[in-house]
């Protein structure tokens, strides 16, 4: 690859200072602040760019370390790269630990636009399955929410209220790359009651005053909308109220609740059996 001009799209440079300021635009989009300003974020993986890339997403830099030059799977990343329209970056190993913040950082990292579905633009279907998160905080719990949903086959996740980012770096690398497959969209309460009044489908939600148990609800009729109350406080009454079904997941032990990650796999797994009309997981009957 040959050196040019440094931040021209479609061109190539290698940077060995952490004083770059392409280097430290990427740094920042570890902040909500600068990922909002720049409406971008990072993703760590040659595998994931490459996924990203297939899936339409744009790219605005990539960034690699020395050792990936002769790798055939990083120059062909690159060249779809400024393609584009987009920068590559070939840089130091001390650069690449400083703008992953991990001492043993992938070989590539990708920068993309952010992308968000609007709400007014999601159709259910007979056999969708939605995903409202309600103030999500865990930027864990909503990366894993995001990778189940991509696994089960979910249409996409409905963040309700004031929500961790889904473009944070923690929740992407939570979500192994699903974050490039599962449309994600953003609403206030009342804004999402309102489009909650035009679903034509079952709404759930689970709740500790649940009285049905999850596993007797027939979910193979129309489109399933599930919501998942905040990790301390659960579905506020306001949604609870617009469930059609409170559930309940029965719990053996002394605790009582179960993480929400885990709690909504538990759903959507349930769900699947017969709403998504999926064949069985392999090696289950």
């Amino acid at each position: 690859m040959n050196e040019r001009h440094a931040g021209a799209p479609g061109q190539v440079k290698e940077v060995t200072s952490l004083a770059n300021p392409l280097v430290k635009d990427i740094k920042a989009l570890a902040l909500k602040k600068f990922r909002d300003q720049q409406n971008a974020f990072m993703a760590e993986g040659l595998k994931l760019v490459i996924d990203a890339l297939d899936l339409g997403w744009q790219i605005r830099t990539l960034v690699f370390a020395k050792a990936g030059r002769g790798n055939a799977a990083v120059e062909k990343v690159a060249a779809r790269t400024v393609a584009a329209g987009g920068t590559v970056l070939e840089v130091s190993e001390k650069v690449l630990v400083a703008i992953t913040r991990r001492d043993n950082p992938q070989m590539v990292v990708g920068v993309f636009s952010q992308k968000f579905l609007a709400l007014k633009d999601i159709r259910a279907d007979n056999g969708d399955v939605w995903v409202a998160l309600d103030r999500v905080r865990d930027p864990g719990n909503l990366g894993t929410v995001i990778r189940t949903v991509d696994a089960v086959g979910a249409k996409g996740v409905i963040l309700v209220g004031d929500t961790t980012d889904p473009f944070s770096v923690e929740t992407v690398r939570a979500t192994m790359g699903s974050i490039f497959a599962v449309p994600v969209a953003r609403a206030a309460t009342d804004a999402f009651l309102a489009w909650r009044g035009g679903f034509s489908g079952l709404v759930v939600g689970t709740h500790l005053k649940g009285a049905v148990d999850y596993r007797s609800v027939d979910f193979s009729r129309g489109p399933v909308l599930l919501m998942m109350g905040n990790e301390q406080q659960g579905l506020p009454e306001s949604l609870a109220a617009s469930c059609d079904r409170l559930l309940r997941i029965p719990q053996a032990g002394r605790a009582d609740s179960l993480n929400l990650a885990v709690a909504t796999g538990i759903m959507l797994f349930e769900i699947r059996r017969g709403a998504l009309k999926l064949e069985p997981i392999p090696g289950q009957q």
